[in-house]
């Protein structure tokens, strides 16, 4: 029987290398596995990396999402894998296992392993895409992806789309996997596989808090049903307002994106069906939150 063949998509902008070469590395040290890996240099030429590496150079910083779905366009495999630079495997079987899991379970078309820091600092919550965060190890359905490790079939990722190129940083994560629900397939938070990554607070800037506010709105405007529209973006907005009520300065710059999201075109729209809907509230988390 032969081994699963990966395409796996390295992705970095050049400012971690010897995080980028770690990732590589334990990449290269995955038994039971076929692997057809290219690093896309995001605005940067990938140099420094084993020979069994194949890079993509883009000569300008296209943002996370398109960045992904550049180094997707030129790798083979029945599955796909994303990385990011400062992400790695620390178990050689990692990718055979998480294989072996979406063979297990022919429902799963998305999945997301748990996020440990390997210096054995305490690891955000964040990387737990759920309301109820519960015990990090704990497998389920989700809707959303911390999307620094994540494993699909080919064959879904294709009918998705890609990742979300127009949002260049923040929530495409959310409108794959609800595009994964949109198959009639789920996305899955493994908590027996790991991935590492620091645990490090993002530095968030005016410019985040505007992404993260103009993308909320064009996830919803993109993906969602029209009558569900302005209820996701309403409860978001009610959510920031609590979340954030101390920080205006946060606020101005995130109603300042949630502005730009009304006004702006979000790209192609392809809406969930009436039937994703019920089948994503049954199973605990309706698109309006």
């Amino acid at each position: 029987m032969s081994a699963p063949t990966v395409g796996v998509v390295l992705l970095t902008q050049g400012t971690r290398p010897a995080d980028l070469l770690r990732g590589a590395e334990s990449l290269l040290a995955q038994t039971g596995v076929t692997l057809d890996i290219v690093c896309v240099g995001n605005g940067w030429a990938p140099a420094g990396l084993p020979e069994a590496v194949r890079t993509l150079e883009l000569p300008e910083n296209l943002g996370i999402p398109a960045g992904r779905n550049a180094g997707a366009a030129v790798v083979q495999g029945d599955y796909v894998f994303f990385l990011d630079d400062d992400a790695s495997l620390p178990d050689p079987r990692f990718l055979a296992d998480a294989i072996a899991l979406l063979g297990r379970d022919g429902g799963i078309g998305l999945l997301q392993p748990r996020v440990v820091d390997p210096s054995g600092a305490e690891n955000p919550r964040r990387w737990v895409p759920r309301i109820r965060k519960g015990e990090p190890d704990a497998s389920g359905n989700v809707f959303s992806v911390w999307e620094g490790a994540t494993l699909l079939p080919r064959s879904v990722f294709d009918r998705t789309g890609g990742w979300a190129a127009p949002f260049f940083y923040a929530h495409e994560g959310i409108e794959l996997a609800w595009r994964v629900w949109d198959q009639g397939l789920r996305t899955w938070y493994a908590g027996g596989l790991v991935a590492n990554h620091p645990a490090i607070e993002p530095t968030r800037h005016a410019y985040y808090y505007r992404l993260n506010a103009r993308n909320r709105v064009w996830l919803a405007k993109r993906n969602l049903p029209w009558p569900l529209v302005p209820l996701y973006v309403g409860s978001w907005t009610a959510i920031q307002v609590l979340r954030w009520a101390r920080r205006p300065a946060a606020l101005r710059a995130w109603f300042g994106g949630w502005a730009d999201g009304w006004r702006t075109d979000a790209g192609e729209r392809r809406p969930i069906s009436w039937r994703t809907v019920l089948r994503m509230t049954a199973a605990g988390r309706p698109p309006i939150v």
